[in-house]
């Protein structure tokens, strides 16, 4: 194992399930109280000494927001490496988007990978420690508690700490144990992607390069008890945000709210205005409208107008009108 660490944040897929708030915002800014999502994430790497160097991997379609986005923000390390697709059709896939990206920048030291919509509270320093003394690749995994969750992910066999099976979305899971999305390669394993993909293997879920790998090289697994969010749908970015704001509410000091009743774990925005609203387990983004309106387990995204209409479950694109009566 070297020193040094590079470290990669993956950041260019396009949230279509999230569709209309992600369409023309990356899903990895989604707020998170005061912070967002991959602002998180470079906030931790940005304080661990041994990684040098931070590449964010996006898309051509929001490469410029997330150059505007990093000269706007605090963090020395990230720089940006852009992936020629700017449509879902496009896309990559996330290990062909990662075997592209270590060929387009030459990467041949240690590796540290992290999905860009991942929250979690384990350090990344405990993860690259536990890297350190294992003979290997390491990836993050937790007990997800349920078989049926278990379906949407990576699922990972143990004999001890070393991973003898991997298996990407079973409809009959073998365990409740996941893969998060936070890899560790040694530098002499990135020349691995390459075969990988000219075999015709599957170049979008990286279980499948893990489930490969874990064939040819001793792969580990780091398991931590602690919450761990893939923020994909509403549900997750809602279970997120109420994680994040420890079962509060958070309304920005520009909202107005009048005649209403903010509930446990909202996000109310700045210059949103609530009159006559009932609002529980949502998020309220800036300049949102809302009046004699009941919103639960809901997301109401930029300049939205909604009067006398109840939502449940619902995903609203910027300046929506509801009624629509222009």
């Amino acid at each position: 194992m070297t020193d040094s660490t590079t470290a990669v944040v993956l950041a260019g897929g396009y949230a279509t399930r999230l569709w209309p708030i992600t369409r023309h915002r990356p899903k990895m800014f989604l707020p998170l109280g005061e912070t967002t999502v991959v602002d998180r994430i470079y906030a931790e790497l940005e304080a661990v000494d041994r990684i040098d160097e931070v590449y964010v991997s996006t898309n051509e379609r929001f490469a410029a927001d997330f150059e505007s986005h990093l000269e706007d923000g605090p963090y020395e390390k990230p720089r940006l490496s852009v992936e020629e697709t700017e449509h879902e059709e496009e896309k990559l896939g996330v290990v062909g988007a990662l075997e592209q990206l270590i060929d387009r920048e030459g990467l041949d030291e240690d590796l540290l990978v992290i999905a860009g919509d991942n929250l979690f509270d384990f350090a990344v320093d405990d993860f690259l420690e536990y890297f350190d003394r294992r003979d290997g690749p390491a990836i993050a995994a937790c007990d997800v508690g349920s078989r049926e969750r278990a379906t949407s992910y990576g699922v990972v066999e143990l004999d001890d700490e070393r991973v003898v099976d991997f298996q990407e979305k079973p409809d009959e899971p073998e365990s409740t144990l996941v893969s998060i999305g936070c890899y560790a390669f040694p530098g002499e394993t990135l020349s691995l992607f390459a075969p990988y993909l000219e075999a015709g293997n599957d170049p979008d879920e990286p279980g499948w390069f893990v489930q490969w790998l874990q064939d040819r090289e001793p792969t580990s697994a780091f398991t931590f008890e602690g919450a761990w969010f893939d923020i994909g749908t509403r549900e997750s970015y809602l279970d997120a945000v109420a994680w994040y704001l420890d079962g509060e509410s958070h309304v920005a000091d520009s909202a107005t709210v009048r005649d209403s009743d903010v509930g446990d774990t909202v996000h109310v925005m700045p210059d949103a205005t609530l009159v006559d609203a009932d609002v529980e387990r949502s998020v309220i983004f800036p300049d949102v409208e809302l009046e004699a309106t009941t919103v639960r387990r809901s997301i109401v995204d930029d300049g939205a107008t909604i009067s006398g209409f109840d939502l449940d479950r619902a995903l609203i694109g910027p300046y929506t009108r509801i009624p629509d009566d222009r």
